[in-house]
């Protein structure tokens, strides 16, 4: 299914293939070091392909029921977990399409899955729980009813899993899920990020402000003035940068020295509709970032948060995510239409 036509791109973003699948386009990620793409949909369905290509190289029809509303690679690359309305988290080999391990979690939706920078947890979250596997994919925890429905979840650099929800991150211990830190605060909070040193977490609010803490002081401080709720964020991998959504701008808070209290952040202007993704490419200063009028921008920055486009190219609906290739030499991009598009990295 690769015979759509890649929009026009322009500057660093070139010339690459695409595809499509079933629907809504909804995560995926590269897998065996960038030499296949892994995409799901609304419909549930999985597929791979060829990451020079774009050939299909396997696909599996409805193995969600309902549809899939997460996927998490796993740090090797070879095997990646899906997670869906249908209660269960599937864990895949990615090469052979085949699922090694179902894991029946809850009485409703599988909202979230990400696995433990060391692969050897994997988390999910359903309604209020979030539980724990190995990495064969046995329960090893659960726990206790958060306030409300976890809203997101990431692992520390530390062995730790946060879990965000109304009013409160929380991280517990990654073998025990003992209770380790509570960070409270008023609010409903919609997304979240953590620094590469497990130290920083920001969380996006429903009352459109960004809110983080240092947790080492447990000193919390909040960014507000957004036109919408920032459900986009994304740190660089020296947790440096913080990017976040919630308008039409990105604006790049930088942690560098005594900020981002006190300083002015970078503010990126380019996309004519809201942001709905960003991500940094690895050991590099540049961010791409997604918007609802389809168009998908890769910026060059500085250590400040200022910074510049160097290339843009337009796809067919919202874009829903982002995939830098772990070499850093493509681009993918899923959106609501089902199509899936790579560019090349000039």
């Amino acid at each position: 299914m690769s015979d759509l036509n890649v929009g026009s791109s322009k500057g660093a973003l070139r010339r690459g293939w695409s595809a499509a699948v079933g629907d809504y386009a909804i995560a995926g990620g590269w897998c065996l070091r960038g030499e296949a793409l892994m995409v799901c949909d609304a419909e549930g369905s999985v597929y791979a392909f060829d990451g020079k290509s774009g050939a299909t190289v396997w696909e599996r029809r409805g193995v969600h029921e309902g549809g899939v509303l997460a996927v998490a690679i796993h740090p090797s690359g070879t095997a990646f977990a899906t997670a869906g309305q249908d209660r269960r988290v599937l864990i895949w080999s990615a090469a052979e399409g085949q699922v090694s391990r179902a894991i029946d979690v809850g009485s409703g939706w599988v909202e979230n899955v990400a696995w433990s920078p060391d692969g050897q947890w994997l988390a999910a979250s359903c309604s209020r729980q979030v539980h724990a596997y190995g990495a064969d994919g046995a329960e090893v925890w659960r726990s206790d009813d958060h306030p409300s429905t976890v809203s997101a979840i990431a692992w520390s650099s530390v062995g730790e899993l946060a879990t965000a929800c109304y009013g409160r991150v929380t991280f517990f211990d990654a073998s025990t899920g003992e209770l380790r830190q509570k960070l409270e605060w008023k609010g409903s909070l919609v997304s979240m990020v953590l620094s590469s040193d497990g130290d920083i977490v920001a969380c996006g609010s429903q009352d459109n402000s960004v809110h983080f803490w240092r947790r080492s002081t447990e000193q919390d401080s909040m960014m507000s003035g957004y036109p919408a709720k920032p459900s986009a964020l994304a740190f660089d991998d020296t947790g440096t940068l913080l990017a976040t959504g919630g308008g039409e701008a990105v604006t790049v808070w930088s942690f560098q020295g005594s900020g981002p209290e006190g300083t002015r952040p970078g503010v990126l202007e380019l996309h004519v509709q809201p942001v709905t993704t960003l991500a940094f490419a690895r050991r590099a200063m540049r961010l791409a970032s997604g918007g609802r009028d389809g168009a998908v921008v890769v910026w060059s920055l500085q250590r400040d948060g200022e910074g510049g486009p160097i290339g843009d190219a337009v796809v067919a609906g919202v874009v829903a995510e982002l995939y830098w290739r772990p070499d850093g030499r493509s681009l993918a991009a899923l959106d609501a239409r089902g199509g899936v598009t790579v560019w090349r990295i000039g």
